[in-house]
């Protein structure tokens, strides 16, 4: 072997225990960031690493403020203290941005996940679209610094979300129910006013891997596959599965828009015959009233007026509880044809539609019940799991926090073997 092969397996070899470095190193954190403050045992016992790479990481984590100790006095009071580690708090911050059809919330998380300051700005809906209200995100990321006196060197990432169409790798909204096919480069949009990295994703993808991370602390190596079905304005999806050491695989088809009734329904996106075009609040109204069809579909429905339908319904009114029926029976079979291609599988009904389950529940089952596969396997379990926004926001933290930590890993830190 001459020189220049040595010195090429060389590099080779100090790029590859750097990388075994870095994993090691991003997953001491994703341990801490699932178990909260830990003794070094601890990590070790969680980790399945060595003490001394233990030892090595920690402190190559803690000089680079990453993270630090506490101590923690026994209860009795005797004895040493146990020393602790966990993520410093003002290591960096991170700023969640969740879009709904009606507002926008603003949220300020510091490095340890804390929740510092929130607030929600109801969206306007205005005619000059997406121009208009990406100067109003602008505004609002720049307020909840200035309420917390936090410089923007501090924020590590950006993560945002919105039901629709997003690109899989760069932060792009493709399509959405409340600006359509035009799109939003979010990253492009606050450069170069902001540094901080940004990530986008769609709500309901958020909303399954949060439920998919409970199910799996719930049920551990039993936990198999689980489908969250967002109901309101919009119908979503999310699928998360268990996945092999890389974690959970989750994906977010583009459920609401998958066709229900060829030439039926004028839907938000454009076509005819969505789901979402016979179950969205939209549709459920259209229908109860008995509105054409081809009727352009408004684009906010106010949950009042659901509950006035859905009032009727329960009172007996055929029409009203027709409109409900026909909205279940067009998410079973949706259902039913995701369950063919995919297994069968739990599913988490979600969203403010969960207030009308009752009136959804018979269509829901006669749908499904079509389906070969719930016929040979039986009914998938359904449940109704109403805290729709806090699984927004946990599915917000898991992510960004994880592609923070990767990233202060690979930037900051030469983490130790």
């Amino acid at each position: 072997m001459n020189k220049q092969e040595e010195r090429a397996a060389f590099m080779l070899t100090k790029s590859s225990t750097e990388l075994v470095r870095q994993r090691n190193s991003v997953l001491v954190l994703s341990v801490l960031r699932r178990h909260g403050q830990l003794a070094h045992t601890e990590i070790s016992d969680f980790t399945g690493l060595s003490s001394a790479t233990i030892s090595a990481i920690t402190t190559e984590l803690e000089r680079a403020q990453i993270i630090e100790k506490s101590e923690q006095q026994a209860a009795s009071g005797r004895g040493r203290p146990r020393v602790l580690l966990r993520q410093r708090r003002d290591c960096g911050y991170l700023i969640v941005v969740i879009i709904s059809s009606d507002a926008v919330q603003y949220s300020l998380v510091d490095y340890a996940g804390k929740l510092i300051d929130r607030f929600s700005e109801e969206r306007s809906h205005d005619p000059s679209g997406a121009a208009r209200f990406v100067e109003g995100v602008r505004a609002g990321l720049s307020r909840i610094l200035d309420r917390s006196k936090i410089s923007q060197e501090k924020v590590l990432l950006i993560s945002i979300s919105s039901k629709g169409l997003v690109n899989s790798t760069e932060p792009v909204l493709l399509w959405s129910p409340i600006f359509g096919s035009d799109q939003i480069d979010f990253e492009s949009a606050l450069r170069p006013q902001w540094q901080a990295k940004v990530i986008l994703d769609n709500e309901t993808l958020l909303v399954a891997a949060a439920l998919g991370a409970r199910e799996e602390i719930a049920k551990g190596a039993d936990f198999r596959s689980l489908a969250a079905l967002s109901l309101g304005h919009s119908i979503g999806l999310g699928i998360v599965r268990r996945g092999n050491q890389t974690g959970q695989e989750i994906s977010a088809p583009n459920f609401g828009h998958m066709l229900h009734m060829a030439n039926g329904g004028l839907c938000r996106c454009g076509t005819r015959g969505c789901i979402e075009a016979y179950a969205g609040f939209y549709a459920i109204l259209r229908s109860a009233f008995e509105v054409p069809l081809d009727t352009i579909p408004a684009k906010f429905v106010p949950v009042a007026e659901l509950d006035k339908i859905a009032a009727r319904a329960r009172q007996g009114h055929r029409t009203s509880a027709f409109a409900f029926r026909q909205a279940g029976l067009a998410l079973g079979n949706g259902l039913s044809r995701m369950l063919s291609l995919t297994e069968r599988m739990p599913i988490a009904i979600t969203g403010p539609g969960t207030r009308y389950y009752d009136l959804l529940r018979q269509g829901i089952e006669e749908g499904l019940g079509q389906s070969h596969v719930v016929r040979m396997e039986g009914m998938p379990e359904i449940r109704v799991v109403a805290d729709e926004p806090i699984l927004v926001f946990e599915g917000h933290l898991n992510r960004a926090l994880s592609v923070i930590d990767q990233d202060i890993v690979i930037t900051g830190v030469q983490g130790g073997e």
